[in-house]
């Protein structure tokens, strides 16, 4: 039986929900390295299967737009089945996916992979989400995201240098093989150790599935968290998938020396984002995310308009600029999660899932049109994404205001344990 701890200023981790936000962070790591791990093969895709940074852009917002679809399309039954199964049918789906992606020969095959492994991702994580929220009060989620946006400085420590390493020796696709081998041994810890999640369908409902699906879509308090992660996906999926390409053919770092970037990069990930979680729970979250909005904003700005430049200053950028971003994902994720009601979660965070993943794959088709391939192979235009980036960083922050307020207003409480300057001061 899953019950959510009670509502306490020091609310702790039971052994069973440290159990699961090591499974979930896990699993978002596989998630995430799947994503990720085209930014520095992006160099070597390019390459191999002769395809311009159009096609490539369109490899990536593939898999965004298919990620958004089945997101909308399972937001009727999100809520009707145990959070476990729906859990495990999809990342079954996803690791056939990224199975096919290992064994893709150009392009075109490639690109089919990719809508095949989005079509499934996405409701991984919504699904993920909704049992954190089910699981976790809103005073411990600020650590619980935390944790799992572990996955993203895990993927940089661990995925993204071994997987470069494997793609130097053995080629690309020992990359995707290598997701795939992890993530089934991950599927079993997960189908042996994870109780059902199943106390939202206590709570019943008498609509079918559509009928729930335009009820979620149509709620006015739900558009608005829709709004602000629409915005929020914006800025990753524009610079992301074509980091690499830029860092190799604008700044001069050698091809050789990316996992070291990434690595470096990622340690720090895993030492700040647990601490930004535990400053988020304490400190008000909205505070925390126009601090990481802030900063952002600024090393985005400078990133996007290096020239070359050495290795030391980019990994001192890098390291700024990824801090920024998850302080500002980690206190959004923790507002977002607490805008549905018990009975529409799974639906919201599917619908959630899919706002974020078609408007990251607009995005990244926007950015692929604007960026340009020079005669020298050095990347024109990234200077006017960053600007595009900014601007849409500066609307979200407007955006989770409201977020924010309404999230507050349903609690009837602060989102933090403390009030700012006893927190600060601890």
């Amino acid at each position: 039986m899953n019950q959510a701890l009670p509502t306490t200023d020091k609310p702790r981790f039971t052994p069973y929900q440290k159990l699961v936000v090591t499974v979930l962070a896990l699993l978002q790591f596989t998630i995430i390295l799947d994503f990720m791990v085209l930014s520095p093969l992006g160099t070597i895709l390019i390459k191999e299967l002769s395809i311009t940074p159009a096609r490539f852009g369109l490899v990536v917002s593939a898999y965004a737009f298919s990620a958004g679809i089945s997101g909308v399309l399972a937001a009727g039954f999100a809520d009707k089945y145990d959070r476990k199964k729906l859990l495990m049918v999809f990342y079954t789906g996803f690791l056939v996916g990224t199975a096919m992606c290992a064994m893709a020969t150009d392009f075109h095959s490639l690109l089919i992979a990719r809508i095949v492994t989005g079509l499934f991702a996405g409701v991984v994580g919504s699904a993920s989400m909704a049992i954190v929220t089910d699981l976790f009060p809103i005073q411990m989620r600020g650590r619980v995201m935390g944790f799992i946006q572990m996955a993203f400085g895990g993927s940089q420590v661990l995925g993204i240098p071994i997987g470069l390493l494997l793609a130097t020796r053995w080629g690309w696709h020992s990359t995707f093989w290598m997701i795939v081998v992890f993530g089934i041994l991950l599927g079993a810890l997960i189908l042996l150790q994870m109780k059902p999640v199943t106390e939202h369908l206590k709570l019943k409902s008498d609509k079918n599935p559509l009928e729930h699906f335009v009820h979620t879509i149509s709620h006015k308090n739900y558009l608005l968290g829709f709004l602000g992660t629409m915005l929020l996906a914006t800025g990753g999926f524009m610079i992301m998938p074509f980091a690499s390409t830029f860092t190799t053919n604008n700044l001069g770092i050698h091809q050789d020396q990316l996992p070291q970037l990434y690595l470096i990069t990622g340690i720090c990930s895993l030492v700040l984002m647990p601490l930004i979680g535990r400053v988020s729970d304490k400190v008000d979250k909205y505070l925390i995310f126009c601090i990481g909005t802030a900063l952002s904003m600024l090393m985005i700005g400078i990133y996007t308009n290096l020239v070359h430049t050495s290795f030391l200053v980019l990994t001192v950028i890098n390291i700024i600029m990824f801090t920024g971003i998850m302080s500002r994902m980690i206190p959004a994720g923790a507002i977002t999660s607490a805008i549905p009601q018990p009975q529409d979660r799974g639906a919201f965070m599917s619908i959630n899932s899919s706002v974020q993943q078609v408007s990251g794959g607009i995005a990244a088709t926007i950015s692929g049109m604007i960026i340009v391939e020079n005669p020298d192979k050095s990347l024109g235009h990234f200077d006017t994404v960053g600007y595009v980036t900014i601007a849409a960083m500066l609307v979200a922050a407007v955006i989770m205001y409201f977020v924010a307020r309404q999230v507050q207003h349903k609690l009837g409480r602060p989102l933090s344990s403390k009030p700012v300057g006893e927190a600060l001061a601890t």
